[in-house]
């Protein structure tokens, strides 16, 4: 069973979290200091962070910006800022889901599952893909350009493996969100556009002649290629 770690300063939320999540079968570490937590996440290796953003001693968007630089482990945020700018800060900073205190336990529970099924099935696929100096391995759970290899967040590689599916295919935001965050996410389409964004950034240096994320005025994005 996957390994949670909770970063939350808060002791008694902490506390609840930690046996909803035993109760289910997860293995629970938990932090209560921002400045601790990315020693903790070296030490642990977690499959998934729940990670509060007001914390002493360091934030969790610069714990989320120090683990986005080097691994994709899943992140939720958990935060008592509802404001819908700040869940498109956190997704922007590459959250896998957001959630706003005060939360039930349980859809804790739900999203953690679902955000661990989603990053389980990105790399669940028999194939890989090839668009000329771009290469998908989904087993793997890799992306190379030009042979070397781009670290993306599971959420955006979802987005990427998604759209590699259907090559030249045109999605709407609201067909992508089903697609890929799933029918239980409640917060913004803007989350769509930001991974796209996230992506293009990613994927700066690949030819256009191979290929391109375009947006479709009106109608939604795409991965356009070039036919073999």
């Amino acid at each position: 069973m996957a390994n949670i770690l909770v970063i939350e300063d808060e002791y008694p939320i902490s506390q609840v979290l930690k046996v909803y999540l035993q109760k289910v079968g997860y293995s629970v570490t938990q932090c209560f200091n921002g400045g601790q937590a990315l020693v903790m996440f070296r030490e642990t290796q977690p499959d998934l962070v729940l990670l509060d953003i007001m914390l002493p001693e360091k934030n969790g968007w610069s714990i989320l910006k120090e683990i986005r630089e080097r691994s994709t482990c899943p992140v939720i945020m958990l935060t008592a800022l509802g404001e819908v700018n700040y869940r498109l800060e956190g997704f922007d900073h590459g959250a896998d889901d957001y959630i706003a205190k005060p939360f039930i336990a349980d859809e804790v529970v739900a999203r953690v599952r679902a955000v661990l099924r989603r990053a389980v099935g990105s790399s669940d696929s028999a194939t890989g893909k090839q668009y000329g100096s771009l290469v998908i391995d989904c087993k793997a759970h890799k992306v190379l350009l030009g042979g070397e290899e781009i670290v993306l967040t599971p959420r955006d590689l979802s987005v990427l493996m998604f759209l590699a599916d259907h090559p030249n295919q045109t999605f709407t935001r609201d067909q992508l969100i089903d697609q890929v965050w799933g029918w239980e996410y409640e917060g913004s389409d803007r989350a769509v556009d930001l991974a796209i964004k996230r992506l293009r950034k990613a994927l700066k240096e690949w030819d256009e002649a191979e290929g391109e994320i375009k947006t479709l005025r009106g109608l939604g994005y795409q991965l356009s290629v070039q036919k073999k």
